[in-house]
């Protein structure tokens, strides 16, 4: 089946979303709720996936180490989404628009009578001119918190299972750098950003480094990962800096920003 070509997933990660201390940060909650609702005024359906749970949970519970536990991460996790749903839906609100949260684990994609609800729930939505917000139950599914066999992985590959469930023509990945580099520009300054990679092998995989940033648990592999399961369906992935949700505009447009893994 085609994709929509109207129908864009836009997965946005932690250390986007909070600050060098570890708090909110309300003006990228602000400027993605802002670039989001005009898209969705052009005629875009767009779909939002929102790590960042566990992180604002942590601050909002005035933890002051990253929690181990798994009990205290669900807790954290708890707290956390009840805390970013209230900006999203603040923020949104400006803009006139309303939201809709959907929690998701593994089994909502494995099972197929869950999976069509979920399609069938996304359509709705969508449909009502609402946007879904998307984020791993963590409160619920330790497995997705640091189970080895978890399913998405900081919700990089949740935000590609999202995207071949909606049949979404984009997704694009925010991330904390500006996209996918021949090696790591945060240890490398003479780093060169590669615009556009048409297949992902080994070679591309070595590039990839290790762990994500010190906020976030995703590095840039877990986001290949993600590019290569939904281009293998036909969906053109962009990763760029989400601190720039501005690029969306370029990116709708068809102007190189980031770094673009073509559809196959």
């Amino acid at each position: 089946m085609k994709p929509y070509q109207n129908r864009i997933v836009v997965k946005v990660g932690t250390s986007t979303l909070t600050n060098e201390l570890g708090k909110s940060d309300l003006r990228c909650f602000d400027r993605l709720a802002c670039v989001l609702s005009d898209i969705q005024n052009m005629g875009y359906e767009v779909i939002l996936v929102s790590s960042g749970a566990i992180a604002v949970g942590r601050n909002k519970l005035k933890m002051k180490t990253q929690p181990t536990s798994m009990r205290h991460k669900q807790a954290a996790a708890a707290v956390g989404q009840c805390s970013i749903m209230f900006l999203y839906d603040k923020f949104f609100g400006d803009y006139d628009k309303t939201i809709g949260q959907i929690l998701l684990n593994a089994e909502d994609i494995e099972q197929e009578e869950k999976k069509d609800n979920l399609i069938n729930t996304f359509d709705a939505l969508l449909e009502m001119g609402a946007i879904p917000i998307v984020n791993e139950n963590d409160s619920v599914s330790y497995t997705e918190i640091e189970s080895n066999d978890r399913l998405f992985g900081d919700n990089d590959m949740l935000s590609s299972v999202v995207a071949v469930l909606c049949r979404a023509s984009k997704l694009v990945i925010f991330s904390d750098i500006d996209g996918f580099y021949n090696c790591d520009p945060r240890l490398h300054p003479d780093a060169k950003l590669i615009e556009e990679i048409d297949k992902i092998d080994d070679e591309v995989y070595k590039l990839a480094g290790g762990a994500g940033s010190r906020r976030g648990t995703g590095g840039m592999r877990t986001k290949l990962q993600a590019a290569a399961l939904a281009t293998s369906q036909g969906i053109d992935t962009i990763i760029t800096n989400g601190k720039n949700p501005a690029a969306l505009y370029d990116i709708i447009e068809g102007v190189p920003v980031g770094t673009k893994f073509k559809a196959q």
